[in-house]
């Protein structure tokens, strides 16, 4: 009979993320679909006991956690070791944990600690006769694969968006800490700080309700003849902090730096989405001067509601790719809805 254990680590406030409670709703769903398998919440921070009662009524027959001052931040050495440790203690025989940027770091290298397997980025967990199968996308291919493996333990991460976040009682956990084992040579990084742009300065924001991609023909020579890129950056900066959107760009946009042509500074090739770049999973999304071609739109598969704004009314997103298609000048449409937010 297959043991789950489901891993998360907390914020520096002491609570869960939002992956990591979408991480324990497949948790649940699993052990669901599996009979009633039985599932422990493995737990990694400085003072997990607040993230633990927030969590306390969703039926996990155990709660362990490795924490500490040493486990309140991300750092691959020690975070290794307390997956390892938590995995050794409760020996369940699929370990889901939600993608999270210090569960990336780290889990590859317990996994294997463990002689484990493990798979990322999945977007879908399914039951067979009692097998476990995952779902995956492998974008630059264009297409998804179903897996499955026999040997145990088996690490799953479950990327977000992908299930609804667990909501149910809070209340008292009991927790049973456990020790990790400290590395050979001791924990030799230190942090001393953590370094972030200003909250206006933040372009890239996966919590935000709406995703604002740009195109290409932003840089463009508009009606008049000439490229008003200046102008561009002021309505896509204007239109971000009021919406407080995330913003992405299509490939051809981020390429153009190395190409000798005019760019928007705020841009880079973190910013992109599609074939090569992210899959974001915004409840909605607005795509401006892009021409909705198929490698660009693969990255919005997951996106819930999409517009876009375009002059051609015959351009990619009109082929079925777009739910609302708004034929009209990006420059005017932009400038007049930053008009109404300012009032």
């Amino acid at each position: 009979m297959e043991k789950i254990l489901f891993l998360a680590h907390t914020q520096e406030d002491g609570s869960l993320p939002k992956a990591a409670l979408e991480g324990l709703t497949a948790a649940l769903d699993l052990g669901a679909k599996l009979g009633g398998a039985p599932l422990s919440v493995g737990l990694v921070g400085g003072d997990v006991q607040q993230a633990a009662d927030t969590i306390a009524g969703c039926g996990a027959e155990a709660f362990v956690a490795v924490s500490g001052a040493d486990f309140a931040v991300s750092r691959y050495v020690t975070d290794a070791a307390a997956v390892e440790a938590l995995v050794k203690q409760v020996e369940p025989t699929l370990v889901l944990a939600p993608t999270t940027a210090r569960f990336s770091r780290c889990l590859p290298g317990a996994a294997y600690r463990c002689d484990g397997r493990i798979e990322t980025h999945i977007s879908a967990i399914e039951t067979d006769g009692g097998t476990v199968q995952v779902q995956r996308w492998y974008y630059r291919q264009r297409m998804v694969a179903t897996l499955s493996r026999e040997q145990r333990p088996w690490f799953l991460v479950v990327d977000p968006g992908v299930f609804e976040p667990w909501q149910g009682a809070s209340g008292s956990a009991e927790l049973q800490q456990v020790a990790a084992a400290a590395p050979e040579g001791g924990v030799r990084t230190e942090v001393i700080g953590i370094e972030a742009p200003a909250a206006d300065a933040q372009t890239i924001r996966p919590e935000a309700e709406l995703l604002f991609v740009a195109g290409a023909g932003w840089t463009k020579k508009q009606a008049d003849g000439a490229v008003h890129s200046k102008d561009a950056e002021t309505l896509i900066l204007g239109f971000l902090n009021s919406c407080k959107a995330s913003l992405g760009s299509s490939k051809s946009l981020v390429d153009q730096s190395g190409e000798g042509e005019t760019v928007l500074p705020f841009m880079s090739h973190l910013n992109q989405v599609g074939q090569t770049g992210s899959t974001p999973r915004h409840p909605k999304g607005l795509a401006a001067c892009c021409h909705g071609e198929e490698p660009h739109t693969v990255g919005w598969r997951f996106i819930g509601e999409r517009r876009a704004i375009n002059l051609d009314a015959n351009c990619g997103w009109a082929q079925g790719k777009a739910d609302v298609l708004y034929v009209a000048d990006a420059f005017e449409v932009i400038a007049k809805v930053n008009e109404m937010l300012a009032d």
